[in-house]
C-alpha cells in the first residue's frame, strides 16, 4: 500500500495517478490515468461488449453506439481529466499487459471533514472472472487512501450483479444497505446496494491482502 500523507493543502492530491502493477492470473494489470487517444479501443471495446455492460449502466442520452463512439469519448476524457485536476475525481484506465481493458473511476470527491467518494468500474467481457476487476479495485482503493487522501470509499451494485458484487467483497468492502430506486437503469429507476470501506479497515492494504491469498503478485523488476 502507497504510504498514506498527512492532510495538505493540495489541489488534486493522488492525480496524476499510476498504482504499482500487480500480476493477475499469468496477466500484468496496470492502472494509469485515461488519455485521449484511448478513443479507438474504448469505443471498440464497449460497442463490443453492450450486452454485457448496458443492463448495469446508468441510462444515458442518445443510443449506446452515439454514446461509445469514438468521436465520444474526447470530450468525456477532456471532462474527466478536467475534474481530476481540480481534486473532484480520480479516473484511470486499466491495462492488461499493455493494451486497454476497462476504467476505474474514483468521483465525487468531497474533502474536508468528510473526504469520502464512490468509486465505479467495467472491465471487457473476457477478462471477466479471472481477477482483474478485483485486483484493479484493491489498487485503486490504495491509492485513494494512500495519495489520494480519501477516508471512505462506497460503491453502489444492483443485486443482481452477482460479479460486481464479488468484486467488491473479495476485497473487503461491506454491506451498509440497499438504496431503493437509486438510479435510472436501462429505463427504469434500480434498486441498488451500497457497498463501502474506510481506511482504517484496510489494514496493510487491499493489494497485500490479494498477495498474501495467493490471488495476485508483485511485478519486480529485473
Amino acid at each position: 500500500m502507497s504510504e498514506r500523507e498527512p492532510l495538505g493543502e493540495s489541489q488534486h492530491p493522488g492525480w496524476p495517478a499510476r498504482p504499482l502493477p500487480l500480476i493477475v492470473d499469468g496477466a500484468e494489470v496496470r492502472l494509469r490515468p485515461v488519455r485521449w487517444r484511448d478513443a479507438s479501443a474504448w469505443s471498440r471495446l464497449r460497442l463490443r461488449d453492450r450486452n454485457y455492460l448496458e443492463r448495469w449502466e446508468p441510462t444515458g442520452t442518445g443510443t449506446w453506439e452515439e454514446r461509445n463512439s469514438g468521436w465520444a469519448w474526447p470530450p468525456q476524457c477532456t471532462q474527466l481529466r478536467a475534474l481530476a485536476r481540480r481534486g473532484q475525481c480520480l479516473p484511470l484506465a486499466i491495462e492488461v499487459d499493455g493494451d486497454f481493458a476497462g476504467q476505474i473511476t474514483v468521483g465525487n470527491i468531497v474533502r474536508a471533514a468528510l473526504r469520502s467518494a464512490w468509486v465505479g468500474y467495467w472491465v471487457t467481457s473476457d477478462l471477466a472472472d479471472r481477477g482483474i476487476a478485483t485486483a484493479a479495485v484493491a489498487m485503486m482503493t490504495d491509492h485513494a487512501f494512500g495519495p489520494g487522501r480519501l477516508h471512505r470509499l462506497e460503491a453502489t451494485v444492483r443485486p443482481e450483479n452477482a460479479a460486481s458484487v464479488r468484486v467488491l467483497t473479495k476485497v473487503g468492502f461491506r454491506k451498509e444497505g440497499l438504496f431503493e430506486r437509486y438510479l435510472n437503469v436501462t429505463g427504469e429507476w434500480r434498486d441498488h446496494i451500497v457497498y463501502a470501506i474506510t481506511a482504517e479497515e484496510t489494514g496493510n492494504g487491499l493489494v497485500e491482502r490479494l498477495v498474501a491469498a495467493g490471488r495476485a503478485a508483485h511485478v519486480h523488476s529485473s
